[in-house]
């Protein structure tokens, strides 16, 4: 297993994943145009990983990508008397089918949360679903209680 950043090379496959995992947990939008979808997340993918905003590490074995994390940098405001490191939102965890239960997902945690450190980032904060809150837990994640949302309508 491979574990590294995404690079143009992987857009295709990550277009594919990003539409089957939102297919598998909404299957009112498989009637979605998928030549639309893919234009518009090439685009956003082509920026992102050019952007020093978006890392997005992947899985890989033989050639196929297998799991993906995408951490995006919140830059924080400086304030007087420290150093302002970013914190990291992540987002669009993915495992493909075949792949889930085998420690690939963890792994690439694992990896994430070692470069979270090494580079100094305050915190991360990620919004799982009901199914992966166990997953987190176990790789050393815990629930916050200080957001707060705003909808508008």
């Amino acid at each position: 297993m491979n574990i590294r950043l995404a690079e143009p090379q992987d857009i295709k496959q990550l277009i594919k994943m990003r539409w089957d995992f939102t297919i598998e947990f909404d299957e009112n939008k498989k009637n979605e145009s998928y030549d639309e979808f893919e234009k518009e997340c090439q685009l956003f993918l082509e920026k992102a990983l050019d952007s020093g905003q978006w890392f997005i590490w992947v899985a890989e074995e033989d050639g196929k990508l297998a799991s993906h994390i995408y951490i995006e940098l919140i830059q924080k405001v400086p304030r007087p008397g420290r150093v302002t490191y970013p914190f990291a939102y992540m987002t669009n965890v993915y495992t493909v089918l075949e792949h889930r239960n085998t420690g690939i997902g963890s792994q690439l945690l694992s990896t994430i949360n070692h470069w979270i450190k090494e580079n100094n980032f305050e915190f991360v904060i990620v919004w799982p679903s009901e199914e992966a809150v166990n997953y987190y837990k176990k790789n050393g994640y815990v629930h916050c209680t200080e957001p707060m949302e705003y909808f508008p309508s």
